[in-house]
């Protein structure tokens, strides 16, 4: 043992085997020699007592790290080591940890397998995965993605939702020939991805990975409401630019569904993907398999069933409204409505759901019931949808053209709405 200075470890010689010198006034840092001629400086100790482990780590190399750097260095180790910490075991484990971008893509394929469950305690729907990889994607894992699970704090968290709502994350990029995904944040943004956030963590605590879910107690952004209704002068300027779009070659298919988007309150993806066999014209209903809030079961109300009368008649596909290329549906609508909007300045911050909150904005001014709202425009609490369409097809029919066929009239320009009128002055 002697004091490792530079004079020292250079006098150092290399033998045929690999030995330690160890320092005379730190107990646990030394010199390694190897019989190649490297010398690197290490610390060691031991845990467990007599015949416990032995923890070993290297420094650093002679050359790289002077002997006064390594020495400041084992200090450092041996310091946490005397304050009771397994520094060296630490380290290593803290190398193998997961990141936030590990145990996002470990979510995800228990997601896919069903073994993450969602709203009522069923799996995920695929539209359900697809949202929630697109925010992964787009804002956890640049935001988050390098930093161990075990790190994460409340303290990150907060500074996630800020920077998600200052549009740190935002992007405007292609996704393929006809797709873009447009992310701009927000508090709306901000509030639904730190809720996914929230639950990826629970799923870490689930699995064992962290003891804690740092997420709970960290305010989140109000994500604001919907307030944006139509007027009847919005619904006749919808009107026109539907037919104008058309008469531009526009494609006939994407006017369809946005009429039928005016006409019933349905959702976006409910229309994108409906199916032939969901479209029951003799009993005036739609069957819909899937949507947002599982099977569901709609009145189809007279304007909406002419529009749907000659639609995909002897395609062959099975969606309604098929692509003009391959068998599944159409999938321009989304730039369609954009294009449509933008033409009129009348239409400015509409939206596909704007559309399904005025049907129902329209469908109170009338005088239905909430429950026979939620019906028409398929809410659920439980299966009152399903149930209530059973029992009161006759009512909820009724109800369904009701609305229709006022909102249809509008979007003529055949009477003065005064019903709409009231909802937009007083929403």
């Amino acid at each position: 043992m002697a004091k490792l200075t530079k004079r020292t470890v250079d006098a150092l010689s290399v033998t045929g085997k690999e030995y330690f010198v160890w320092d005379d006034e730190i107990h646990g840092f030394g010199l390694r020699l190897l019989p190649s001629g490297r010398k690197s400086y290490v610390v060691q100790y031991k845990v467990g007592g007599r015949g416990g482990q032995t923890r070993r780590k290297s420094l650093g190399a002679h050359g790289v790290l002077t002997a006064g750097e390594a020495r400041t260095e084992a200090k450092k180790w041996l310091g946490d080591r005397a304050k009771g910490k397994d520094p060296i075991a630490e380290h290593a484990a803290n190398r193998k940890a997961q990141t936030i971008k590990q145990l996002c893509c470990r979510y995800l394929k228990a997601a896919e397998q069903n073994l993450v469950l969602g709203k009522r305690g069923r799996p995920k729907k695929p539209s359900t995965l697809a949202t929630d990889r697109g925010r992964i994607e787009r804002h956890i894992i640049p935001l988050l993605g390098k930093k161990k699970v075990w790190e994460l704090s409340s303290a990150d968290v907060a500074r996630f939702i800020r920077d998600v709502t200052q549009g740190r994350t935002a992007v405007d990029e292609k996704t393929g020939p006809y797709g873009r995904a447009i992310v701009t944040g927000g508090a709306g943004t901000a509030a639904r991805t730190t809720g996914l956030l929230s639950g990826i963590m629970a799923f870490a605590v689930q699995e064992g990975i962290r003891p804690d879910n740092p997420c709970h107690g960290v305010r989140k952004p109000a994500a604001g409401t919907r307030e944006r209704r139509l007027a009847p002068a919005d619904y006749i300027a919808l009107g026109q630019a539907l037919g104008e779009f058309v008469a531009a070659g526009g494609n006939p298919a994407a006017a369809v569904m946005i009429r039928l988007l005016a006409l019933t309150g349905m959702r976006l993806g409910e229309v994108l993907n409906l199916r032939c066999v969901e479209i029951d014209r003799r009993g005036r209903v739609f069957r819909l398999g899937d949507t947002k809030s599982g099977a569901s079961v709609r009145p189809l109300s007279e304007p909406a069933g002419a529009i749907l009368d000659d639609v995909a008649a002897g395609s062959g596909c099975p969606f309604a409204f098929p692509s003009p290329r391959g068998n599944g549906p159409y999938r321009g609508l989304r730039n369609a409505f954009r294009r449509i909007v933008a033409s009129k300045p009348e239409l400015a911050g509409i939206t596909p759901h704007t559309l399904r909150h005025t049907f129902a904005s329209v469908a109170a001014e009338l005088g239905l019931t909430e429950l026979t709202i939620g019906a028409l425009i398929g809410h659920r609490t439980g299966t009152v949808t399903s149930r209530y369409v059973h029992q009161l097809d006759a009512v909820l029919i009724a109800a369904a053209d009701r609305v229709s066929v006022h909102i249809n009239a509008v979007m003529r320009g055949e009477i003065g709405a005064e019903i709409i009128e009231l909802a937009a002055r007083t929403g």
